[in-house]
């Protein structure tokens, strides 16, 4: 199983822990050690996705729940009305978070503020967060959006305005439970419905006319 670099610091320091209990005698909680890093390991895992082939289609950034699917008023980077789809991570879901189109970062920004649990619908204005940018090859922007939670207390980009990536790649993660939220313009045909499971990459959430 792969895991992800972000992890590292992570997993060593209660493993350390573990190995050093372990030579002074203490198995019972060295034992417990070893399976506090086994769950963290687990929570860093990074698997391999393979995006469909479909042209136009908009692919899920994370691995988690649909909860939210309604159009709303985007002013940042659409500008008008959208389609906002929310997706709910819990601690168990894989952390890594993929672009959900092929395309250019054009701006990041990154907005400090409170910790609310992620699934209360203020949580994407009030929690910690950070905005990406997305601009594909035709014109069409998206706009992704990491919403810390009560668990979560860092977002974490991969990538950096001005670069380029492809559809599926890893752009970022937030750690232990979180939420992303994804704005399409209103011309996008949603795919998904509130309650579905979708995996980071590889989960059509809707479909965008390709020009």
């Amino acid at each position: 199983m792969r895991i992800h670099s972000e992890g590292t610091p992570f997993i060593l320091a209660p493993t350390a822990i573990a190995a050093a209990l372990g030579l002074l005698g203490f198995r019972k909680t060295a034992a417990a050690g070893a399976l506090a890093a086994a769950g963290v390991a687990y929570f860093f895992r990074d698997p391999e996705r393979r995006p469909p082939s479909r042209r136009g289609l908009v692919v899920s950034p994370a691995d988690g729940r649909v909860i939210v699917l309604k159009r709303t008023f985007e002013p940042r980077w659409l500008k008008g009305e959208a389609w906002q789809i929310g997706i709910f991570m819990s601690v168990l879901d894989v952390h890594v978070n993929r672009a959900p189109i092929s395309g250019t970062l054009e701006a990041i920004e990154h907005r400090p503020g409170a910790f609310l649990r992620a699934y209360e619908a203020e949580a994407i204005t009030r929690n910690e967060r950070r905005y990406y940018y997305l601009l594909r090859a035709d014109g069409k922007r998206l706009l992704m959006v990491q919403v810390a939670g009560a668990l979560a207390r860092r977002t974490v980009p991969f990538i950096a305005a001005g670069e380029a990536f492809t559809q599926g790649d890893r752009i970022g993660m937030i750690r232990f439970g979180s939420r992303v939220e994804v704005y399409l313009p209103l011309e996008a045909e949603p795919l998904v419905a509130p309650g579905h499971k979708v995996r980071a990459g590889e989960t059509p959430l809707a479909f965008l006319p390709q020009e």
